[in-house]
């Protein structure tokens, strides 16, 4: 009873969520483009927020608690808070440089980019939503849960951080899909950034999960296999 209780607020603040986001990503995008008349934007908007209803309601219908904890998890340490705010700046600047791009003719690329790097983006968000469903801790916050356990089949039998390669996929495939090279080099600031993040958490887990340093020495790749 109590879990139904708190699902429709749940339900709400991921709605809100959605609706921002589009509402901000679409003024990134279209407003420093001068146009509504982008159709490489309308297409990253469409496969950026489309599928993020189906995966919400699967999630608020079967993994309320994970929902919610994706949704209001804040980072209190400081490094980490540190990257998020560069995330965030770097999301922010690469879509108005991807619309700027689009309206000056910067460095436009063929259409048949744009289209293979949204099959690239849907695979990958395919890959985001698995992690998902094998991992019913995955927090966007850095942090060790109140009965935890190490996962270390599926996804995670292969790398160590099956979420953040598809975050870092996702990222980079979103200027592409827009066709602008100028805001995909504003992308590149992301992997560096999931490397420090990935240092910064592996010495947490290390300390506070039972068994991950074990886990560590038998899948040694963290983000790409037989690269590092």
């Amino acid at each position: 009873m109590k879990e139904r209780k708190t699902n429709p607020p749940i339900l709400i603040q991921a709605c809100a969520k959605w609706f921002m986001g589009v509402l901000l990503a679409g003024a990134a995008l279209f407003l420093p483009a001068g146009t509504l008349n982008f159709w490489k934007a309308w297409l990253l908007m469409a496969v950026l927020f489309l599928p993020m209803l189906p995966v919400g309601i699967v999630l608020w219908i079967k993994a309320p608690a994970l929902l919610a904890r994706r949704l209001q998890g804040v980072e209190t340490r400081p490094e980490q808070r540190r990257i998020v705010l560069l995330s965030f700046l770097m999301f922010a600047c690469g879509f108005v440089v991807a619309g700027l791009d689009f309206r000056y003719g910067w460095s436009r690329l063929p259409g048949w980019v744009s289209v293979a790097f949204a099959i690239v983006f849907l695979f990958s968000y395919g890959l985001y939503a698995e992690v998902l469903r094998e991992n019913a801790y995955a927090s966007r916050t850095i942090e060790v849960q109140a009965g935890q356990k190490l996962m270390d089949t599926g996804l995670y039998g292969q790398i160590r951080h099956p979420m953040y390669l598809a975050s870092v996929l996702l990222f980079l495939s979103m200027p592409l899909i827009c066709g602008s090279v100028c805001a995909f080099v504003v992308f590149l600031l992301y992997p560096p950034l999931i490397v420090r993040r990935i240092q910064h958490e592996e010495a947490v887990l290390k300390s506070e999960l039972a068994g991950y340093e074990e886990y560590m020495r038998r899948v040694r790749f963290r983000l790409l296999p037989f690269l590092w």
